[in-house]
C-alpha cells in the first residue's frame, strides 16, 4: 500500500515543487496545519482582474502534502476564486466517495483514497488555499 500512495506520479509533483516559496506581498496568504500529524502548509496568493496571478507556497509536511501544494499552484494562475473554491469543496468527496475530481491531474491521489489516515494529507492544502482566498476577500 505505501508503494501505491508514494508512487512515480505524487513523487514527480512533489520534487517538481511548482510554485514553492512564499509571495513577498501577497494579497491572501493563511496557514493551515493538521495537529495530529504535524503537516502545516502556507499558500500566499496575489489577485489580478479578479483570478488568481501568483501563488506561493511554504508545505511543511509529507510528500502527499507537497504534492498537493504543487498541483494547485499549476492549476490555480488564471483561475477565478469561485472556481477555486468548488475545486477545494470537492477535494473530500473525491478521497471519501470517490467522486470526480476536480482537476483531471488529481487523479495521481487515487490510490490515496483506500487509506483514509492520509486524506488531510491531500485536503490540508486545499484548505489553506480557501482560507487564502477568504483572506484576500474573495
Amino acid at each position: 500500500m505505501i508503494d501505491a500512495l508514494y508512487d512515480q506520479a505524487i513523487l514527480q509533483k512533489a520534487r517538481a515543487a511548482t510554485g514553492a516559496g512564499r509571495l513577498p506581498e501577497p494579497d491572501g496568504s493563511a496557514m493551515i496545519d493538521n495537529p495530529l500529524c504535524g503537516d502545516r502548509v502556507t499558500i500566499d496568493l496575489t489577485l489580478a482582474d479578479g483570478k488568481v496571478a501568483t501563488l506561493g507556497h511554504l508545505v511543511r509536511g509529507c510528500v502527499l502534502c507537497e504534492a498537493s501544494a504543487a498541483l494547485i499552484a499549476e492549476q490555480a494562475i488564471g483561475q477565478a476564486p469561485a472556481a477555486l473554491r468548488q475545486a477545494a469543496a470537492r477535494i473530500k468527496p473525491m478521497l471519501r466517495e470517490g467522486a470526480a475530481p476536480p482537476w483531471p491531474e488529481l487523479e495521481i491521489f487515487t490510490p490515496v483514497r483506500a487509506v483514509r489516515s492520509r486524506h488531510d494529507c491531500v485536503e490540508l492544502p486545499f484548505r489553506a488555499l480557501a482560507a487564502a482566498l477568504d483572506k484576500a476577500g474573495v
